[in-house]
Parts: C-alpha cells; sequence; structure tokens
C-alpha cells in the first residue's frame, strides 16, 4: 500500500550500474555536488536485508517510531507508513517528507535538514480527518504531472470511503474533512496516480485501483489539466465483456476499453460497485497499488498494477475466477485515446506457489524495472518466505527476489524488542511505499522504502497523531536504500 512517483531524468546513465553502486560518493564533487549525506539517522536499525545477488545495495535508517527530533522531540512517527512523497522545501533548505499512516488514519510531514537530517516532525491530517485508512498514495508535481503539489491519499475502509487531496505545504488542518474528491468515486481505494503531463497532453488522467475481491482499475479523465472535479470517472473493462479475472493469462495480450462510471458524483460507493457488475467490468482480486513507467513520451501511457490475491478461509485453495497468490498486470494506453490499451499478465505467483511473488501489493516503477513488494499476511500456508521486494525486468521478463525483512529470530535481544509476542509466522511485516528520490537528493540510484513491522509494539507509540482515537501500538520505520538500478 504505497506512495510518490518521481520521473528520474537520469535513469538512462544508472540502469546498467551493478556491485559499484554501493561505493557511490555521499558528496559528489564538481557542479552535481549535494549537500545530502546519506547514513543511518534513526536509532533504530534497518528492518529489512538486500539477498543474494544484491549485495551491492546499501541500506540505511531514516526514520523511526524510537526517534527524537531537534525541533520536535514529542513527535512519535507513527505506526505503518504506507503512502509517501517526498519534495524540497520551497521555504528553506531541505526537504519534506510525507507520509501515511495507515492505522492511525493520519499523515505526518517531517522536516529534513539540507544533509537530509530529520530534523522536526507534526501531523496534518489525524484520524478524524483521514476518516478511513490511508494506504497508497501520489504526490503529484507540476513537473511530472502539471498541477499540485498535492498529495493524493486514498481512503480504504469500506465502499463508501473516498480520495483526498491534501496540500503538502500547507497550514495544518488536521481534522478537515472537505478535502475528499468525489468525481473519483467512492470505493474502498489503494491509490489514485495521475499519469504524467505528456501522457495525454491538455488531459489530467487518473488511475485508481480498489482493495476489493471484486476489485476494479478505474481512470478518471479530464480534458483540463488539474481539474480534480469535472471529469468523468471510467472501469476497466474487455470488449467481449469477460469480467472474470483468471480467464486472462501470462504470455498473451489482451484489448481493453474504459467505460463510463454513471454520476459517480451522487452514486454510493454500493451503487459503484453494482455498475461495475452491470457493465461487465474485469473482477480483480484486490487491485492494490498502481504505477507508471519512468522515462517521459510514450512511457508515460505504460502503467502495472497488483492484484494482491484471496483465497478460501483455509488458505490453501483459490476462489474461483480470481488469482490467489496475486499477479502483476501491465496496460499500454493507445496514444490517441485514454480508453483503450491493451493489458497483460508479466508476474503470477501461481507459478512455483510460496517460491514466487506471494500477494503483490505495492508497486515501483522505474524506466526498465518493476519492483514488487509483498504483504503475504494473509499467511498462505504453503509460503516459503518472510515478506519481500522482487525485481522484475522488463527486458528479459525475469522475477528475482532483491531484499527481505530482516527478523533476526535467532537474537533474543532483538525478538525482545521487536517481536515481544514470539510470533512465528512468515510474512507477519509488509511493506510501504517505494519510490525514487535520486534526482531530489542528487545521489543516483537512491530510493525510500516503508516499513510495516507489525509485531513491533509499544504503549509509547499510540496515540501519534494527538487525536486520541487510535489505539494502536506500532512502530514504523523508513529506509534508504541505494545501488537501485533503474
Amino acid at each position: 500500500m504505497k506512495k510518490s512517483y518521481f520521473n528520474s531524468k537520469i535513469a538512462t546513465l544508472v540502469a546498467l550500474v551493478v556491485a559499484g553502486c554501493s561505493t557511490l560518493d555521499d558528496h559528489r564533487p564538481g557542479p552535481g555536488a549535494t549537500a545530502v549525506v546519506l547514513k543511518d539517522y534513526s536509532v533504530n536499525p534497518s528492518l529489512v536485508k538486500a539477498l543474494p545477488g544484491f549485495e551491492y545495495l546499501t541500506i540505511n535508517t531514516l526514520i523511526s517510531s524510537d526517534d527524537k527530533l531537534e525541533q520536535s522531540p514529542e513527535f512519535v512517527f507513527g505506526a505503518q507508513p504506507d503512502g509517501a512523497g517526498l519534495m524540497k522545501n520551497p521555504n528553506g533548505e531541505g526537504f519534506i517528507l510525507i507520509d501515511n499512516h495507515e492505522i492511525h488514519q493520519s499523515v505526518s510531514r517531517v522536516y529534513l535538514d539540507k544533509t537530509f537530517k530529520p530534523v522536526k516532525g507534526e501531523y496534518i491530517v489525524d484520524y478524524v480527518g483521514g476518516q478511513w485508512r490511508l494506504c497508497s498514495a501520489t504526490l503529484a508535481t507540476p513537473a511530472e504531472h502539471g498541477f499540485g503539489p498535492l498529495f493524493l491519499t486514498a481512503g480504504e475502509s469500506g465502499a463508501e470511503s473516498m480520495v483526498h487531496a491534501i496540500d503538502p505545504i500547507g497550514a495544518i488542518d488536521k481534522q478537515n474533512k472537505n478535502r475528499v474528491l468525489p468525481a473519483l468515486g467512492k470505493a474502498s481505494m489503494e491509490n489514485a496516480v495521475p499519469l504524467p503531463k505528456d501522457a495525454f497532453v491538455g488531459k489530467t488522467v487518473i488511475i485508481i485501483g480498489e482493495d476489493d475481491s471484486n476489485g476494479q482499475l478505474l481512470a478518471y479523465v479530464s480534458n483540463t489539466v488539474g481539474d480534480l472535479n469535472n471529469g468523468k470517472l471510467y472501469f476497466l473493462r474487455r470488449p467481449n465483456q469477460d469480467p472474470v479475472e483468471t480467464n486472462m493469462v501470462q504470455g498473451q495480450s489482451y484489448d481493453v476499453e474504459f467505460v463510463e462510471v454513471t454520476n459517480p458524483k451522487a452514486s454510493t460507493g454500493a451503487q459503484i460497485a453494482a455498475q461495475s457488475v452491470e457493465k461487465k467490468a474485469i473482477q480483480f482480486a484486490r487491485v492494490e497499488d498502481i504505477d507508471y513507467r519512468k522515462g517521459g513520451g510514450a512511457n508515460s501511457r505504460e502503467f502495472y498494477f497488483t492484484a494482491t490475491g484471496v483465497s478460501q478461509a483455509d488458505k490453501i485453495t483459490p476462489v474461483t475466477g480470481k488469482t490467489m497468490w496475486g499477479r502483476v498486470y501491465r496496460v499500454v494506453l493507445d496514444a490517441n485515446d485514454p480508453l483503450k490499451g491493451k493489458l497483460s499478465v508479466v508476474a503470477d505467483g501461481s507459478v512455483s506457489p510460496g517460491d514466487n511473488i506471494v500477494n503483490p501489493d505495492n508497486l515501483c516503477v522505474t524506466e526498465n524495472f518493476v519492483y514488487i513488494q509483498e504483504d503475504g499476511d494473509s499467511y498462505y500456508l504453503e509460503n516459503k518466505h518472510d515478506g519481500r521486494i522482487w525485481q522484475y525486468s522488463m527486458a528479459t521478463q525475469e522475477v528475482k527476489p532483491m531484499m527481505e525483512m530482516n527478523h533476526r529470530r535467532n537474537d533474543p535481544a532483538f525478538n525482545a524488542k521487536y517481536n515481544p509476542s514470539n510470533n512465528q509466522q512468515l510474512s507477519s511485516w509488509e511493506y510501504g511505499a517505494m519510490y525514487d528520490v535520486s534526482d531530489l537528493t542528487g545521489i543516483p540510484n537512491t530510493f525510500l522504502v516503508n516499513l510495516h513491522p507489525h509485531t513491533w509494539q509499544d504503549a509509547k507509540y499510540a496515540n501519534p497523531d494527538g487525536s486520541g482515537l487510535s489505539t494502536n501500538r506500532e512502530g514504523g520505520q523508513v529506509v534508504i536504500v541505494r545501488g537501485v538500478q533503474k
């Protein structure tokens, strides 16, 4: 559940970087020098590790729940950092980090100084203003999307949830409920992702995912850049009107089209869901995240999304017509019509189940790779690994495990703090956003990754937004990962 999208202009220069990535200088000499220093800024250790074949990755901690920031020592970085974005601070040096905290229904704003050190934190949306669990997100910017800056964060607490549009640099208004976008519909949403401004010049196209067992992929289209109120909403379907997900298989390409949702502003979420059935929209098993291919031009019309998967209650038997282990789909939209395109399955966990991707959730797409983050806490009985980030190569179609949660189960002191309940289930931790910050930091191949270590719990982490309404006691963490191929 995730995220922010920043197009790296140097992707073509670094796509072939391999083991040497781990030796990148923190301070680059010459005109491209940056004040950013990438190191461990948190008092907590990294909760994720690189896997064999990716030992060249460098992982540092940026912020965790035990950190006391210099200018706001009472601030607690809350549980389940999910959707996120990073931007330059327009009012001074340094950066602004925006994070959803899913279980708290809140959004935090953390100020980083010019070296990248977190120095101040606050909440700009709390449990009341968030209204629903806030999962994935997108930070829209004028440079990338043609409008903003605006943090689009999707509510995911049932069919009547909506998308918020939050000003990431505005005055604190934590309980404001009037920032929702009725034109984007109502559903148990995971993300609302505007395509880059060069995808369809003069238009705003936003792709939306619904995290439901009969989940939808939708598109909002306006003929005015930045208009989030007067466009039309559409369901994805096949021209033959076959709504069954598993009637599509890996290795084939399928024509798809978008069919209009009738009067979404005045409809309930239940009514919109009923329309999806009536209009034969494809019924996916939980559309949890979306991201588009970077590099500009035709790439901007290519996007990927996950269907996380569902099973019967026994955690072994599939649901008829639905992916169980999860899939990643690719859509290429027609150059002249955002309502037509081609869809294909590019990764499928049912191939070598348990050894392959398990319940893919968040996505991070670069120019040449798709990074697939698992949310395996459905606890399928045949799963054989902890939560992973997988690398999918667009060129070779290979899927390789790149990173994994580092539970350190044989370390008693570590377990006493981060797993006091002694939970031994695989995939009991999950990922939030993964996103590229190379251009912002001036250091190539640099990404941020959000972590949800659900077994790390302490009473001091409860109620971080000050609303008094969220009793969740989990900690959370953001790590910096360098050397990621793009």
